[in-house]
């Protein structure tokens, strides 16, 4: 197996885990704000001196991918190239809205068939989403929304959709569908990100550490139509 520091700043909440064999040993959150850039360094630190405390190597950084705040991700993907040049670690990365997923699955909350869409919140009634079924297999990749009675309605008219994210719980008067469900509670934190990165550790799926950058939440405005922007 592997161990792997996580990092993850992609919205409000900065925080940073240490899994080790599938578990994980060390998690730190702060959910006071967009305060990345004020405590991302002392997490990491942390999570670097807990390990060499107890001589555990690491293997790699992951770090979530996006689509999320500019800044957020900037600052996360700059702490984890420099983990990894410094310490000459591999690099992951991992879907911000996938890694949303694992909580949800974990909890059992979702019954068979019915499929999955976390949301992050940007301005007004649009949100940046996906669609995963329960194997988090993509039945939609991801877009910018602007959410209306027949965003998700082509989706809900075959199977119950579970809503869940920072960007959910505004959309739900608007969806207004008998088979649309609000998950609450659900945000993107380094932890849920174990299980993802594990599997791209295993499959040997690293990215170039020089030249990664994340997807940007203005790289999907720019795919709006023109009449919405």
């Amino acid at each position: 197996m592997s161990t792997i520091l996580h990092i993850e700043t992609s919205d409000r909440v900065t925080s940073v885990a240490v899994s080790q064999d599938g578990q994980v040993i060390f998690d730190k959150a702060d959910r006071e704000g967009m305060n990345h850039a004020e405590h991302i360094g002392g997490y990491v630190a942390e999570a670097l001196s807990f390990a060499d405390s107890h001589a555990i190597p690491f293997d790699a950084v992951a770090v979530s991918q996006g689509p999320g705040s500019y800044t957020g991700l900037r600052i996360g993907t700059s702490m984890a190239k420099g983990v990894c040049f410094g310490r000459d670690l591999k690099l992951i990365a991992v879907p911000t809205l996938q890694l949303m997923c694992v909580p949800v699955l974990l909890r059992e909350l979702v019954p068979e068939g019915a499929l999955l869409c976390p949301m992050l919140d940007a301005r007004r009634m649009e949100v940046y989403a996906a669609v995963y079924d329960r194997a988090l297999g993509e039945q939609r990749p991801t877009s910018a929304d602007v959410v209306t009675t027949d965003t998700y309605r082509e989706l809900l008219d075959q199977a119950p959709v579970y809503f869940f994210g920072p960007g959910a719980a505004k959309c739900m008067d608007v969806i207004d569908h008998p088979d649309a469900h609000l998950i609450e509670g659900i945000e993107p934190l380094a932890k849920w990100m174990m299980p993802l990165a594990e599997r791209r550790f295993l499959r040997g799926e690293f990215e170039d550490v020089a030249y990664f950058t994340p997807f940007y939440l203005k790289d999907y405005v720019a795919k709006l139509p023109r009449k919405l922007l």
